[in-house]
């Protein structure tokens, strides 16, 4: 380990608060509780806009794989901050496949994307066919993010629903992906539940995340409520 990444897991380390590592512990329970700090988010992020303005920044996205999850967690925070559309897509190819669990999975919100939206479909369609659980989850996550609002296209919805995979954290990433299509979209995602298009876990999960929203009006919510699907 390099003297500056050494500093910086010294850092992150004197950050960590026990109660709240044993908190996110239950949350996460694909990762080794010795893994975990417990540093608040906010904390975290504001060291990210600290460090991302020194050369130590660099370094540390060159030092993969980390133990930690909080490094792994500011290894996003950082790539969120890389200014260059092209330079923070190549460190997430990188970086993608040692992320481990949905949390730092669902944390990196890279602020270039907005811009690029056009050379970001290409990326997605990566990521949603790797092998990798988190780099699909990350993928449909962009989907769901970018894609639901002036950007959207109905075949969007299509690319989601032809993911095959048996991962909890998939699984759990469509549902909530057709969730948020119904809450943004509504008529053009309810044909997916309503014509069956959807294996049945990821329906009725979709169903419940759906009705428990505060986006969609009774009326919808009393519908969806007819469309679960019996075992």
């Amino acid at each position: 380990m390099s003297e500056a990444v050494s500093w910086i897991r010294e850092q992150l380390l004197s950050m960590g608060e026990e109660r709240y590592r044993l908190f996110q512990c239950k949350l996460m329970p694909t990762v080794d509780p010795r893994r975990v700090i417990g540093i608040r988010t906010p904390q975290l992020r504001r060291f990210s806009l600290v460090l991302s303005r020194q050369p130590q920044a660099q370094e540390f996205l060159r030092a993969l794989p980390h133990f930690y999850y909080e490094e792994n967690n500011l290894h996003g925070f950082l790539i969120e901050r890389l200014g260059d559309y092209r330079q923070t897509v190549e460190a997430l190819h990188l970086f993608l496949p040692f992320v481990d669990n949905w949390a730092t999975c669902d944390a990196i919100h890279p602020r270039v994307f907005s811009k690029n939206t056009s050379q970001l479909l290409e990326e997605v369609q990566v990521w949603m066919a790797s092998q990798h659980p988190y780099t699909v989850r990350f993928g449909i996550g962009v989907l769901m993010r970018e894609y639901l609002d002036e950007h959207f296209s109905e075949e969007y919805l299509e690319w989601v629903a032809s993911v095959d995979s048996e991962h909890y954290y998939v699984r759990m990433m469509v549902a909530w992906y057709f969730a948020t299509a119904l809450a943004k979209q509504y008529d053009f995602a309810l044909k997916y539940l309503q014509d069956h298009r959807l294996p049945l876990w990821v329906h009725n999960k979709t169903v419940q995340k759906a009705v428990e929203s505060y986006r969609l009006t009774d009326a919808q919510k009393a519908l969806l409520r007819k469309l679960r699907r019996k075992e």
